[in-house]
């Protein structure tokens, strides 16, 4: 029988009891779930979005005074809301149709397999280069999951080939959600936008005759709802039914090319001060702190070159400094091929004043003596991946260290007392990390050798010491004065 997304029953929740159950959209106001549970990680952040979309849609908070009075979970309200919403989201039958284009679309199917950003497309399995990215998994998709997949594609649609258009966040965005960490509903609640409820089903893209991109055609922020953030249609795609079974897709080119938009859930950046905002987007790796500026905490500089998402930035004031973290999740794209998905949690970072330029200071220090230590490695290791490893290890040894600095930070530790044990904490690793490379089997080197890496622990001990350029800059960011060398001080003795 066909799915309608909003009457019916069919996302997968994890409750707090460790129950899993299937929920209609409107149920996600209930106190005892935990989180989805579909079984992809991909679809699960897919998930999160289209909830927040929904609640965005049918019944936003006005202001902060609003969201904080309706924090507690009304199911009945939020049934009532939603209900008017229905016509509009059936997956299948006649049009018109959830994300999908307005009129019946004629080609041949492609595999519904290709809703996954991380399977194969059609050039690489006709040329048999799917060797990391497989073709052909899913040969057929029961509804649920198709609507979930669906919604995921067109929300974070990668590049695809001539006219095939990416998401109005580009291809793989960041997506960053705060979480309270009690649940399903407070996670959604902490990320839906003020507002005011679609008034009409047509401000949603697959309600109304399809926009083409035909040439310079494009749908900015101005012309559209403010829903269509969560709901754009950036791909024309027309889903292929046999009972309760999608088994082919149907894609023509020339969807929606979105511009100027500002998505709530993603951090931003410029390349310069004044330039155009661009969309974050995950690295391959650990997320770990040299990431969080711009991302989970808000950067020190004046030119806006980053900012984090709109709903990370408004959770301080609206939750009156409640503790949270966020969950920063997407898929990590190089071009049109999938990398890695991300999946983290990090802190969401409420600082200002000395502590928050104390805290962008130590994510840039960190950074300049990352570097110190991939060249004072020089001796040791050839340039390329073996020395980046060790830079990236650096990072990953630091990264208790630096929690538990900002940890003094949020309790209130005096910023320069803070600064010089992270000053240390970087100094013992970035050294271990050296020593551990350079000194097993010195003695059987040739002389210049050893001397070379001598000179290379020296070097690196100056920077730390700040009695190096690059050390006192260094010193310099952690709001900390360098020591004066010798030879400054028998001039200003002289």
């Amino acid at each position: 029988m066909p799915l309608n997304l909003i009457a019916d029953s069919w996302i997968p929740v994890l409750a707090k009891n460790g129950e899993r159950r299937v929920i209609a959209p409107w149920q996600m106001a209930d106190a005892s779930l935990l989180r989805p549970d579909w079984p992809r990680a991909d679809l699960n952040i897919a998930c999160y979005e289209l909830l927040i979309g929904l609640v965005f849609l049918a019944d936003p908070p006005e202001d902060a005074e609003d969201w904080d009075a309706r924090q507690a979970p009304d199911p009945d309200r939020l049934r009532a809301r939603l209900a008017p919403l229905a016509e509009a989201f059936n997956l299948t039958g006649n049009s018109p149709l959830f994300l999908q284009d307005f009129d019946e679309l004629e080609g041949e199917p492609n595999p519904p397999d290709m809703l996954f950003i991380d399977s194969a497309g059609a050039n690489t399995a006709k040329n048999n280069a799917d060797l990391m990215v497989r073709r052909g998994r899913y040969g057929a998709l029961d509804l649920p999951l198709a609507a979930m997949a669906l919604y995921g594609f067109q929300a974070h649609a990668p590049s695809g080939g001539a006219g095939n258009r990416t998401s109005m966040r580009g291809g793989g965005p960041m997506l960053t959600l705060v979480d309270p960490g009690a649940g399903l509903w407070p996670l959604v609640w902490a990320n839906v936008p003020d507002g005011e409820p679609a008034e009409e089903l047509k401000i949603l893209p697959w309600m109304r005759q399809t926009i083409a991109s035909v040439g310079d055609a494009r749908v900015w922020s101005r012309q559209a709802h403010p829903a269509e953030a969560f709901f754009g249609q950036p791909r024309r795609l027309r889903l292929v039914a046999e009972g309760e079974w999608v088994t082919g897709v149907i894609q023509r080119p020339y969807g929606a090319n979105y511009a100027g938009w500002v998505h709530p859930l993603s951090p931003y950046y410029r390349m310069k001060e004044g330039a155009e905002l661009l969309p974050q987007h995950p690295r391959a790796g650990l997320f770990g702190y040299r990431h969080w500026l711009g991302v989970a905490a808000a950067m020190r500089d004046n030119a806006g070159l980053k900012q984090r998402a709109e709903m990370v930035d408004a959770w301080p004031a609206r939750s009156n400094h409640a503790k949270a973290n966020i969950i920063v999740a997407g898929w990590a794209m190089d071009n049109m091929k999938p990398r890695d998905f991300t999946w983290s949690l990090a802190p969401l970072i409420d600082l200002d004043g000395k502590p928050a330029l104390l805290l962008s200071g130590m994510v840039e220090a960190a950074e300049l003596f990352a570097l110190s230590l991939r060249r004072a490695l020089g001796p040791v290791l050839a340039e390329g991946e073996a020395r980046e490893a060790l830079r990236e290890a650096f990072y990953a040894k630091t990264q208790s260290a630096f929690e538990a600095r900002l940890a003094e930070l949020t309790a209130g530790g005096p910023p320069e007392e803070v600064a010089r044990r992270w000053l240390a904490d970087m100094r013992k690793v970035a050294l271990g990390l050296f020593e551990s490379r350079a000194l097993p089997g010195l003695d059987q080197r040739e002389t210049d050798q050893q001397k070379a890496v001598v000179d290379a622990h020296r070097f690196l001990c100056a920077d730390f010491a700040g009695k190096s350029k690059q050390g006192a800059q260094a010193w310099g960011m952690l709001e900390l004065t360098p020591p004066v060398s010798e030879k400054k001080e028998k001039g200003v003795k002289a």
